[in-house]
Parts: C-alpha cells; sequence; structure tokens
C-alpha cells in the first residue's frame, strides 16, 4: 500500500484537491438551501478530475498510435456536465430555476479539470472566485432583483 501511495502521490493530490475545492463550493449551496450541495460538487469536481488523469495516463501509454487523440475525453467532459446541468434547470410558472446550480456544476466540472491536470493555482483561484460570485455578487443582486420587480409592477 505504501508503495501505491509514493508512485501514484501526484495523482492522490489531484483528486484530493478536486474533492476539497468541489466540496468548498458545495457547502455555500447547502448554505443558501440549493439541491446540488457538497457531494454533487465534489462529485462533479471528482469525475472530471479522474477523466482529465485517464487521459493523461492514455496519452503517454498510446502516444505511439497515429490519430489517438486523449483530448476528446476533457472534450467530452464538458459536453457531459451540460447534461447534468440541463438537468438541474426547471421551468415553475414563468420563472427559471437551477441556472445557478447548472452554471456552478458547470465550472465545478472545470475546477476538477484543472486539479487533474495539475494546475492546482488555477482550480483554487476559480473556487474563490466562483465563492465570490455565489456569496458576495449575490448580496448585491438581491436589492438589484428588488428594484427590477418594482419597475415591472403596474402603476396604479
Amino acid at each position: 500500500m505504501a508503495q501505491f501511495l509514493t508512485q501514484n502521490s501526484d495523482i492522490i493530490i489531484r483528486l484530493l484537491v478536486a474533492v476539497g475545492l468541489g466540496m468548498f463550493i458545495g457547502v455555500e449551496r447547502i448554505l443558501v438551501h440549493k439541491e446540488a450541495g457538497m457531494k454533487t460538487h465534489a462529485l462533479v469536481s471528482l469525475g472530471s478530475a479522474i477523466f482529465i488523469v485517464i487521459s493523461e495516463i492514455l496519452t503517454i501509454r498510446y502516444s505511439s498510435i497515429a490519430g489517438f487523440d486523449p483530448s476528446r475525453i476533457a472534450s467530452q467532459v464538458v459536453v457531459g456536465i451540460g447534461f447534468l446541468g440541463a438537468g438541474s434547470i426547471i421551468l415553475q410558472g414563468n420563472r427559471l430555476l437551477g441556472l445557478t446550480t447548472a452554471g456552478g456544476l458547470w465550472v465545478t466540472a472545470g475546477i476538477g479539470m484543472a486539479a487533474g491536470f495539475g494546475f492546482f493555482s488555477l482550480a483554487i483561484i476559480t473556487t474563490v472566485l466562483v465563492l465570490f460570485v455565489l456569496i458576495v455578487v449575490n448580496k448585491f443582486e438581491k436589492p438589484i432583483i428588488k428594484i427590477s420587480d418594482n419597475f415591472d409592477q403596474p402603476k396604479s
């Protein structure tokens, strides 16, 4: 087991960073009572990271095969996460709900991909920016929405 950990420490670190950063975003989602929380964001980030790690391993292992393009795996992660995000969007009356959740899942997949490639600074900075948007921008958005709703009200 110790030999496995030593030989694969870089991969393990990548996966742990992906899970941890996904969980940070999920905590914020739980605090605002959203369905996709820590587990969902952690799994999206981890899944993205493992597909990137697989892509890198395949590149090394099969680089001599003409026409082999493991970067397609990364592009399919983006497509696949779009499907998951679309499932989180619902129409309730005349309002769309779940767009922020879908966007959060999408960017969490990107964070996982960055961690999977070993771009830890990029993954961490992106996580901080996502939390900034979800927490700080939300504080500014609420009063603007109220003002906007007042403009939409018919005048008596």
